[in-house]
């Protein structure tokens, strides 16, 4: 925190621009060393300038543009200068190593980031806030990263914590008079709110699921028997030709993946071989890469083409969703519904013989309304679309609450569920208050390692080492 740090903080590549950034106690008199205009020294903060960089034998390294931002109030609590040269590697590399010779510092990974934290800038939520908003790939994924950087997330874990306190404060000043036989906490009142608690938190930890499948894009399998119109599918989705269409059966023998956005939600769609009993042993590999992907699917579009036996289709759909994970979303789809001799009550009749076998079957799985579509035509893709959008966020609204995605913060919260359900346990059987608050205290800890009120150096070098350098 003494040092002055130097960074890119833009990627290597071809552009317009590239930034580089200066935090630390001699930001604006390094920089100065290498400016020619205005002496940034006598610059306000949050003030932009127009100048040349030089360098030790006064050459031109570029004409530039110079950002000054004065601690506290810069990103990172520090003095920051920020110079926007042109996008050249050249320039770049040169710029950083003449900084870097007249006193900066290389930054490490995450040091920008890590600096605000440590100067109050930010807790440690909103800043791994921050890793997610540059990461995100869809409107979905860049809401959920703009609430946690914002502090939506940490309002919400500090209200929690603040409870938890309140719960602890009662019971040990309980402790405190022990001798004097006096209650301080009524335990009906304590029950009810860490009841409450307990609800919301679990809530938070089980929409962990979604929210990690919206940030990183929603796996999604297409699969079914051979030639009932996956491929055909995945291009109308995808609205390219990323698959080969043909009548042979077994014409997809490996996995083919795209993605797309669907109402701001980030679909990663799979299409795999059709499944089936197969002799070719090229075939048979692709459809046990196809089962594999299955297990790790968040959805699976189950496709049933309605002219060919659908005692056979059903009955391969029973053997490979049974081992599947209850929390799978299955889709049933009817494809193919627009073709001779497939008319309205036709498709009705085969609804009813699906309905029938699910409910016979009874399946683990969530099986979801069955649609029927004509992908070559374009037909129910509307339908198929928004029942995704459905599968994908289940019964949680990621526009009222709060979505889990951060794998650390799920793990905080599980472990404050446990301590607060022992707890509550504890609370009913009418156990001593310094049993309660013991597993109170080990809650609360829980909440506070997730906005770093409680910390330690490894815990911060695990999350910032995974930052970019300049960031």
């Amino acid at each position: 925190m003494t040092t002055t740090i130097v960074a890119p903080a833009t990627p290597q590549g071809k552009g317009a621009l590239a930034i580089i950034r200066l935090s630390g106690p001699e930001a604006i008199s390094i920089a100065d060393s290498i400016w020619k205009g205005t002496p940034l020294k006598d610059c306000g903060s949050h003030t932009v300038h127009l100048g040349y960089i030089i360098d030790e034998s006064n050459n031109i390294l570029d004409q530039t543009v110079a950002t000054v931002f004065r601690g506290p109030n810069s990103f990172t609590g520090e003095d920051v200068v920020e110079f926007s040269l042109h996008c050249s590697s050249w320039i770049v590399r040169e710029v950083t190593n003449l900084l870097l010779r007249k006193g900066a510092h290389a930054a490490e990974p995450g040091e920008f980031s890590r600096r605000a934290f440590l100067n109050g800038r930010m807790d440690l939520a909103s800043a791994e806030g921050v890793a997610d908003l540059i990461a995100s790939s869809s409107k979905a994924a860049h809401k959920l990263a703009m609430q946690q950087t914002r502090g939506v997330f940490s309002k919400e874990f500090n209200e929690l914590r603040d409870k938890l306190i309140e719960l602890a404060s009662l019971l040990e000043l309980e402790l405190d008079f022990s001798e004097e036989d006096v209650e301080f906490a009524d335990r009906t009142r304590l029950i009810e709110i860490a009841t409450l608690l307990l609800l919301k938190i679990d809530r938070l930890t089980n929409s962990y699921a979604t929210g990690r499948a919206i940030k990183e894009g929603v796996p999604v399998v297409i699969a079914g028997m051979p030639n009932v119109g996956k491929s055909t599918l995945l291009n109308a989705l995808l609205q390219d030709d990323k698959a080969i269409v043909s009548d042979i059966p077994g014409t997809t023998r490996d996995i083919i993946e795209d993605t797309c956005e669907i109402d701001g939600v980030l679909f990663r769609f799979i299409d795999t071989a059709g499944l089936r009993e197969s002799y070719d042993k090229i075939e048979n590999i692709g459809i046990e890469r196809a089962r594999r992907r299955l297990n790790q699917a968040s959805i699976v579009l189950w496709l049933i083409d309605p002219l060919s036996p659908l005692s056979d289709q059903i009955s391969e759909m029973n053997a490979t969703l049974k081992d599947l994970d209850s929390d799978q979303k299955i889709i049933p789809i009817i494809t193919k519904a627009s073709a001779p001799g497939m008319s309205e009550s036709a498709v009705e009749g085969i609804h009813k013989y699906l309905d029938a076998v699910f409910s016979s079957e009874k399946l683990p799985n969530d099986i979801l309304p069955i649609i029927k579509i004509s992908a070559a035509e374009n037909i129910g893709l509307g339908s198929l679309s928004d029942t995704l959008k459905k599968a994908s966020t289940g019964d949680f609204d990621p526009e009222k609450e709060l979505l889990l995605t951060n794998a650390r913060h799920y793990s905080d919260l599980i472990h404050a569920g446990e301590a607060l359900r022992r707890a509550l346990s504890q609370m009913q059987a009418g156990s001593s208050a310094d049993f309660i608050a013991m597993d109170i205290r080990e809650a609360t800890s829980s909440l506070s390692s997730l906005t770093g009120t409680i910390t330690t150096p490894d815990l911060l070098n695990s999350i910032f080492s995974n930052f970019c350098i300049g960031k």
